[in-house]
């Protein structure tokens, strides 16, 4: 039976050629996006970051936006979140299951994989509960320490709408910094 690292390994080399040649074959390579959190690039009048108790979250002349040209964007985000959270729970395991790991150690390695799955459970959770409510083609909530983002893709967000799906990501996750944005639905 092959090693978890292997099979990890595989895994991702065969996504790494599938988007190569995906990448590769794409009529209009020059419309290909990239999203990074730390240099991010808008469209319109940029992204709005909202924080606050629920009271006029969003203010005229504020829009919330972000643009991307490929469908297959919110599935590689989702890859990759899953990814991450895979290896760093499989290093947890190995920290639980470590004979020379002290008791703290195991426990803080513990409580830290329940966290992963309670995070994931909670991200989970908002999409259903937003494209429900909403009907939107598709949602991506992605939460890291006390940030949640949360992108919808749609034609147009309204303010009011912007202002629930903030509302309910504070019900779910507590009070935290929530980012929304849209991206237009190609």
């Amino acid at each position: 039976m092959l090693k978890k690292q292997t099979v990890w390994l595989l895994t991702m080399l065969s996504l790494m050629i599938v988007l190569s040649v995906y990448y590769m074959s794409s009529p209009n390579s020059e419309e290909l996006a990239f999203l990074n959190n730390a240099d991010q690039e808008t469209s319109g009048e940029g992204t709005q970051m909202v924080e606050g108790e629920g009271e006029e979250l969003l203010e005229e002349g504020d829009s919330v936006i972000s643009e991307s040209s490929t469908d297959e964007l919110f599935t590689s985000i989702r890859m990759q979140i899953q990814d991450d959270r895979s290896a760093k729970k499989e290093e947890l395991e190995e920290t639980v299951a470590s004979s020379t790991a002290s008791t703290e150690e195991i426990n803080a390695a513990y409580e830290e994989m329940q966290q992963l799955e309670e995070a994931a459970k909670k991200e989970s959770i908002i999409e259903e509960t937003i494209m429900a409510e909403n009907q939107y083609e598709d949602v991506l909530v992605r939460s890291e320490d006390n940030e949640v983002v949360v992108t919808v893709k749609a034609e147009e967000l309204s303010k009011t709408e912007a202002n629930n799906i903030i509302q309910m990501v504070k019900d779910e996750f507590g009070e935290v910094t929530i980012e929304v944005k849209f991206q237009p639905a190609s």
